[in-house]
């Protein structure tokens, strides 16, 4: 007969009192409560913030009659040189190789020597503004009377990444929504078969930028709102055909069968709006399989408009075909672009550590023409005047040399002053606001934060910069966090 093996002794215990049960889940019903607080302080609820989840990307109203109804945002990635492209100073030019005065604090990342370096590049004036421009840039040259610059910029980091998450979020550090996100999520999407808000990266392969996604996240608030980044290699968008010999007849029939479902699964969570986005999500990607491909074949435009964006110049053909695409988007009322000009590394952006004269001639070369042709060609077509294009980097550059002695002709990082440019809707042409110190190491007139220049790109949508919140974690945050001035001395 087969023995049994031997069982483990059983111990029992005797019922637990009332008072027994409390003692020892006590911190779980508190934890419980705890959860319940700070879920409620979250806003996951649609209500809280005034959002329909059903429909998170519908459009919704300005705070008043806006000037523009997109944005176009040109980064310089790697931080261009303010002194070498559209702040010229003279005395920079004439006390070449003089030290620095000691009063002016170093703001560079890396050690710089401290002699002043001259700009390389010839400068001349243009347009009835009497503009000067760099010979870098001669055909968006053309254009100074359409744009208006502000040369008082600063921020408050010389690092790379948190400079671009506050030129981005209006924070240095990372967490927060961007740009394009708080103004898809205040204005909704003028179209349902593409996305609000659109990023494309360096096109050549040279990486993202520092940072990568999270310049172009949504932060806290839905996920909905994010940038959608095309991609640099291969198809721009992931999985825009359908999967080999399904039908469209089939494809619909799954989709509505995995909306019930979501939808039946939804209402026990009322509230989640990241169960809402990822619904959306699915209906928005079988839209865009209809639309997307027509919007990003750049082929369907004429080859005189394609050679005027440079598309047949081998130098600028990447960055000239993704302004092509900013154009086209715009005509299909995307709400927000934004375009990177410049990889990862300091060689591969517009980061002249080493050399600025042969760094700024590379990365000028690639975006001039196309920038040109995005101007004129929004002009040409009545675009640029419910479009605002914004262009600038993270930072400025040094005044002052970096580099080994007898060979520094490179420029360092430089927080405390940096240029940047408007055109379009709304903007007064020719327009020159703020200044920096005579050699452009410094801005002294009129100093801009980029608080102020998230403000004044919320104005000219028609939003209000301090009503557009959400509140988070019990506080209602907003882009331009406790700061920000409308620059009413640049809008027409």
């Amino acid at each position: 007969m087969e023995r049994l093996p031997n069982l483990p002794t059983v111990v029992t215990h005797p019922p637990m009192t009332r008072r027994e049960v409390l003692q020892r889940t006590g911190m779980g019903c508190g934890a419980l409560a705890l959860s319940s607080l700070v879920n409620g302080n979250c806003l996951t609820s649609s209500a809280a913030n005034g959002l329909d989840f059903s429909r998170p990307l519908s459009p919704r109203p300005p705070h008043f009659a806006p000037r523009a109804k997109a944005v176009i945002w040109l980064v310089m990635n790697g931080g261009q040189s303010q002194i070498d492209t559209w702040d010229y100073k003279p005395e920079l030019q004439r006390r070449h190789g003089q030290t620095l005065s000691t009063a002016d604090p170093r703001t560079g990342f890396f050690k710089t020597t401290g002699k002043l370096l001259k700009s390389p590049f010839r400068f001349t004036q243009a347009g009835e503004s009497g503009t000067w421009v760099s010979e870098i840039f001669p055909h968006i040259g053309q254009h100074v009377d359409k744009m208006a610059f502000v040369h008082s910029c600063y921020t408050e980091s010389n690092n790379h990444s948190p400079a671009l998450f506050q030129m981005n979020t209006g924070l240095n550090r990372m967490g927060f929504p961007c740009v394009g996100s708080w103004v898809t999520y205040g204005l909704g999407s003028q179209n349902e078969n593409m996305p609000g808000f659109v990023v494309m990266t360096d096109a050549l392969g040279r990486g993202l930028p520092k940072g990568l996604a999270q310049n172009w996240g949504a932060g806290f608030l839905p996920s909905v709102f994010q940038g959608v980044r095309l991609k640099d290699q291969g198809p721009p968008i992931d999985n825009l055909g359908r999967r080999g010999g399904q039908t469209a007849a089939e494809q619909r029939s799954f989709l509505d069968a995995l909306s019930v479902l979501n939808h039946r699964h939804k209402q026990r969570f009322e509230g989640e709006s990241e169960l809402s986005t990822r619904i959306q999500s699915f209906e928005l990607a079988y839209r865009m399989q209809m639309s997307a491909p027509g919007i990003l074949d750049v082929n369907q435009e004429t080859e005189f408009t394609r050679n005027a964006y440079g598309l047949d110049n081998k130098k600028c053909a990447h960055f000239g075909k993704q302004c092509l695409l900013a154009r086209r988007m715009i005509e299909q009322n995307v709400r927000f672009v934004q375009i990177y000009s410049g990889g990862t590394s300091n060689t591969q952006s517009w980061d002249g550590h080493v050399d600025i004269r042969k760094n700024h001639s590379q990365f000028s070369g690639e975006v001039d023409q196309p920038i040109a042709a995005l101007i004129a060609d929004l002009d040409a077509r009545g675009l640029l005047d419910s479009t605002l294009i914004v262009c600038g980097g993270e930072f400025g550059r040094t005044s002052d040399a970096q580099g080994k002695p007898g060979q520094a002709i490179g420029r360092d990082h430089n927080p405390h002053a940096m240029t940047m440019w408007f055109a379009g809707a709304g903007v007064k042409g020719g327009m020159h606001y703020g200044a920096t110190d005579e050699v452009g190491y410094k801005a002294v007139e009129n100093r801009v934060m980029i608080h102020d220049i998230h403000a004044t790109i919320l104005y000219l949508l028609g939003m209000n910069h301090e009503q557009l919140t959400y509140r988070f974690n019990g506080r209602d945050y907003r882009l331009t966090d406790v700061h920000g001035r409308i620059l009413q001395e640049i809008i027409a």
